[in-house]
């Protein structure tokens, strides 16, 4: 399956044309993503809104297949939207080179993900200097062994992740995740391949992290116990927001999806 064309080449001229709330880091209007297998068309998010601000966390929830990790990939620039536009502090992400991309996820964005994403051949250590020795860094193996002291992996330094368990893997990446100082982190089911005993732990390092380094937190999960962390909860469905509670979401559309007919059947 192909994404249909993209009708983003005047949407990445154009400015955002609503305001962004104060601080905003990263701004989406009227998302629109939508695929095409040569029969028909797929549209999996339909003129979805967000704005994250400085030191944000936001939980997306929804069932499966509700667009959570559609809006996850486009908000870090990995795809580009069918329409609408998705900004890094006001610079339009489709208007950038995919090298370009690259190098702003380098700088701002950290990622954490449900399978970890540890390369095998590299101790906790040399995985956590990744994002580090891409920046071209000095200090990397400094930073790196401090960061794994913090989540609690000081005396594992040397440890290949099948040497680890999940948890401890966990910890890794989300030490990967923070080690440069992103502005942003998305973090798609983080504990969703850990037990409750294991993920409470990692939940904890996440929130605390969060507001330790005003790093901005936006994460996609099922588990609302995890969802309920967070300072704003946004609830997907059909690929629509139908559902913002708490945090600065912007009134008008968190009305307008309260408002939709998928909001009122769910």
């Amino acid at each position: 399956m192909t994404s249909a064309p993209s009708d983003t080449s005047t949407a990445a001229a154009a400015s955002i044309d609503r305001p962004a709330v104060k601080d905003s880091l990263l701004q989406v209007r009227g998302l629109v993503k939508t695929y095409f297998n040569g029969e028909r068309d797929l549209t999996v998010l339909r003129d979805v809104d967000l704005d994250v601000a400085a030191g944000d966390s936001c939980a997306i929830v929804g069932p499966s297949g509700s667009g959570k990790t559609t809006l996850l990939g486009l908000c870090a620039g990995l795809d580009d939207p069918t329409a609408g536009t998705v900004a890094w502090r006001g610079q339009v992400l489709a208007a950038l080179s995919q090298d370009q991309r690259a190098a702003l996820r380098n700088r701002h964005m950290g990622f954490v993900f449900q399978n970890f994403q540890l390369l095998p051949t590299l101790t906790a250590l040399e995985n956590v200097m990744i994002p580090l020795e891409l920046r071209g860094e000095r200090n990397g193996r400094g930073r790196a062994a401090e960061i794994l002291e913090v989540v609690g992996l000081g005396e594992r330094l040397g440890h290949y992740p099948a040497q680890l368990s999940g948890g401890e893997q966990q910890r890794v990446a989300l030490a990967r995740a923070f080690v440069h100082r992103p502005g942003l982190l998305l973090a798609d089911e983080p504990t969703g391949n850990l037990d409750a005993e294991t993920s409470d732990p990692i939940v904890d390092m996440l929130f605390g992290l969060n507001r330790e380094h005003g790093t901005a937190l936006v994460l996609v999960t099922h588990d609302h116990a995890l969802a309920s962390r967070a300072a704003r909860v946004i609830t997907m469905r059909g690929g629509r927001v139908v559902g913002v509670s708490g945090g600065p979401a912007d009134a008008d559309t968190a009305a307008a999806a309260l408002a939709s007919p998928v909001a009122r059947e769910a």
